[in-house]
């Protein structure tokens, strides 16, 4: 996982934030699946927000290490002072003004603190660490997001390529059945009916095209570039078998989740806190040291000084006490959650694995269907053109064969789907 979150950093780090779509993706570009993720995860505002918050938390290790170094200040004042005098009746007398200026260093050092540093910078390096998994958690979603809808577009093109080869047998039909009226073999009523079925097809064919249009624009958002200029798409939603078991799967989901990783990091980080919040019973050692001119008039004396401060809370009003007990029912939260995910994940994968396998059953009776179709449409077909057959019976052959062909690309664009939400639920790619 780790080298997985160096590259994301990398990409992003080596792309600038506002690059132009066209900078990413060249006018007609042929891309794949692999290319669609590797821009999808330089360019989508998601993984950016995420990758700022992990830096955010990255720096509170740094915040947390700062007491372990000395704190130095430089001070400076200057000040104007008025005395009185006041006699035995209450009568003031004449008053003493003068000025007095002082400047100088001071040092901090933090001496022993019973780990209360050590404890606060393990804290936040679990911090850091559960934010990388999320910003996994966020990388993986979109990976998702981008098969899906690359899918969704090769499914759209397909189906408007079954649409358009719909029209053209239609139009054939259409020039048949006005070839059979104009030599008074067929009625008029089979040119009308070729018409209207024509009609009726190129009606399925604009749907088709509008469909196309709608699931570049679903892949351009997913990839976040939205005004990406036109490209190619390499068709991979051939049929290739997925073999694995369900308990392989769910060895993998347990294992590999970034977001059930992030939440025992989270408990780790809790029970830190616990041991944290305990300390506050204890002392805190400190050194101080300072050099110092002051003084009323210049030039300034000089002095300085050195000691160590012993600091221990005798009563705080209780504050430890119940800092420690929110602490602890903030791990008993994370200990249920563990266990919700853990329930989530199995129900993932269970989900998964069975939409998989429904998925992997089906594409062989879909193509089945497609073949008889075919069969059926040419007979159909045949028996109108010698004359025995009638326009209800190629029309009902040819929705049939329309049909089954959407059914089988649905079938693929299924199992596909099916297998990316199998990955995603392993917390694979």
């Amino acid at each position: 996982m780790r080298q997985i979150i160096s590259l994301i950093v990398f990409l992003i780090l080596t792309m600038p934030l506002k690059a132009e779509a066209e900078e990413i993706i060249k006018k007609g570009e042929s891309l794949n699946m692999e290319r669609c993720k590797e821009i999808a995860l330089k360019m989508q505002p998601a993984i950016i927000a995420a990758m700022s918050t992990a830096d955010a938390s990255r720096s509170r290790i740094g915040q947390a290490e700062a007491n372990y170094y000395p704190q130095i200040d430089w001070t400076s004042s200057a000040s104007r002072i008025s005395t009185g005098k006041r006699s035995s009746f209450g009568f003031q007398t004449s008053s003493v003004i003068y000025n007095s200026y002082s400047t100088g260093l001071n040092l901090n050092q933090n001496i022993f603190d019973f780990g209360k540093t050590a404890a606060q910078v393990k804290i936040q390096r679990l911090t850091y660490d559960s934010s990388l998994s999320d910003l996994e958690t966020v990388s993986e979603q979109i990976v998702f997001n981008v098969k899906q809808a690359y899918y969704g577009v090769l499914q759209a093109k397909r189906n408007r390529d079954v649409a358009a080869d719909t029209v053209k047998q239609f139009q054939q039909h259409l020039d048949q059945a006005k070839g059979f009226y104009e030599v008074g073999t067929k009625p008029k009523f089979d040119v009308t009916k070729a018409e209207v079925d024509l009609s009726n097809a190129k009606l399925n064919l604009i749907k088709a095209e509008n469909a196309v249009r709608i699931a570049v624009a679903n892949l351009n958002n997913a990839m976040g570039v939205p005004d990406a200029p036109e490209y190619i798409l390499e068709d991979n939603l051939s049929f290739q078998n997925y073999n694995i078991t369900f308990e392989d799967a769910m060895t993998k989901a347990y294992k590999n989740r970034p977001d059930l990783m992030s939440i025992i990091v989270k408990k780790q980080a809790a029970e830190s806190s616990i041991k944290l919040a305990k300390k506050g019973y204890y002392p805190v050692l400190t050194g101080t040291a300072g050099y110092e001119y002051a003084g009323n008039t210049f030039p300034l004396e000089r002095g300085w000084n050195i000691g160590a401060t012993l600091s221990f809370s005798i009563f705080s009003g209780f504050l430890t006490k119940y800092q420690v007990e929110e602490s602890k029912a903030n791990l008993n939260v994370l200990t249920a959650n563990e266990e919700s995910l853990r329930q989530t994940v199995y129900l993932d994968i269970q989900q998964a694995y069975l939409n998989l396998k429904q998925a992997e059953d089906s594409i062989p009776t879909a193509e089945l269907g497609v073949k008889q179709a075919e069969e059926n449409f040419e007979i159909a077909n045949g028996r109108y053109a010698a004359g025995v057959g009638n326009p209800i019976e190629v029309t009902d052959a040819e929705v049939s064969l329309l049909t089954s062909k959407l059914s089988y690309i649905q079938a693929l664009y299924d199992y596909k789907i099916a297998r990316a939400s199998l990955e995603k639920a392993m917390g694979v790619r």
